[in-house]
């Protein structure tokens, strides 16, 4: 019954597609990284608008072999917006969530051109952590087979060896260890953001630390706001959302290693954040 409701549902968004919103901004990820938990606080403010099905649509990493009119159909109407414009003085904003966009070799390039001036914001965290919370995400989906944490970082070179080539040949192609098994690769957020920064520009890209988030989320949900350009209409309650906790706790050497590792990465976190990540206060 749920997938002929989200079946009929898809059809008519993509039949009403050209009277329908398109995203002013979107939270890109990183995956793990608290994204799910700012979506829902955001959702909560009236002049922001979520998807009409689901949280993320996945359109400019998973699905860009489907038409921008399939993408259109996942927003709400022109017409209930105007409604709130006239309410509030205001015009909202449509956005979604899908924390693959960051990641994703071409996601970038599709935004710019399917989505000028549209603004992104990513969340960064911990990213020892990170890659433990998204070993434990993955095995309980099933799109990881190795229960290792350990074992799974040695084998993500291999898995991963060739998928930006391989998604560059074939851009409406799917890599699955790309997509599910970067535990590491993933958490180098800088990597990440410095292949944006050319594409989006500094000032259209809002980069939030998730442990400030969650310790100090009114400051944070302020700064969203003004990066949005959006008034302040009083705070919604502050949740976490798909935490998951982890089966084992990492031994302190592999910490270390996984620290070290990450060090230059974080580093050039700094200019992102204002000031030095939480994680290695």
């Amino acid at each position: 019954m749920k997938q002929s409701v989200l079946s009929v549902s898809r059809t008519t968004g993509k039949f009403t597609s050209s009277v329908r919103m398109l995203p002013s901004f979107l939270i890109a990820g990183a995956q793990r990284c608290g994204t799910t938990s700012l979506y829902r606080a955001l959702s909560r403010h009236p002049l922001l608008l979520k998807p009409v099905l689901h949280k993320g649509v996945h359109y400019f990493d998973a699905n860009y072999g489907r038409s921008l009119s399939w993408y259109q159909g996942h927003f709400p109407l022109r017409a209930a917006a105007a409604r709130l414009a006239r309410r509030h003085g205001t015009h909202p904003l449509a956005f979604e969530s899908s924390p693959y966009y960051l990641f994703h070799p071409l996601a970038g390039e599709r935004i710019v051109a399917d989505l000028p001036g549209v603004k992104l914001i990513v969340l960064v965290r911990d990213p020892v952590e990170r890659a433990c919370s998204a070993h434990a995400h993955e095995l309980a989906r099933g799109y990881e087979t190795e229960s290792g944490f350990e074992r799974a970082v040695e084998l993500e070179v291999p898995r991963l060896a060739g998928a930006e080539q391989s998604l560059r040949a074939r851009p409406y192609s799917i890599h699955h260890s790309h997509r599910h098994h970067a535990y590491l690769a993933r958490g180098q957020y800088a990597e990440q953001l410095d292949r944006l920064e050319p594409l989006f520009g500094r000032e259209r890209i809002l980069v939030l630390d998730s442990h400030r988030f969650f310790t100090e989320p009114e400051r944070m949900y302020d700064r969203v706001l003004d990066f949005l350009g959006l008034p302040h209409l009083g705070y919604p309650a502050f949740e976490r959302h798909n935490g998951r906790p982890l089966p084992q706790p990492l031994p302190d050497s592999v910490r270390r290693a996984l620290r070290d590792h990450f060090e230059v990465y974080d580093t050039r976190l700094t200019r992102w954040l204002g000031g030095d990540p939480s994680w290695r206060r």
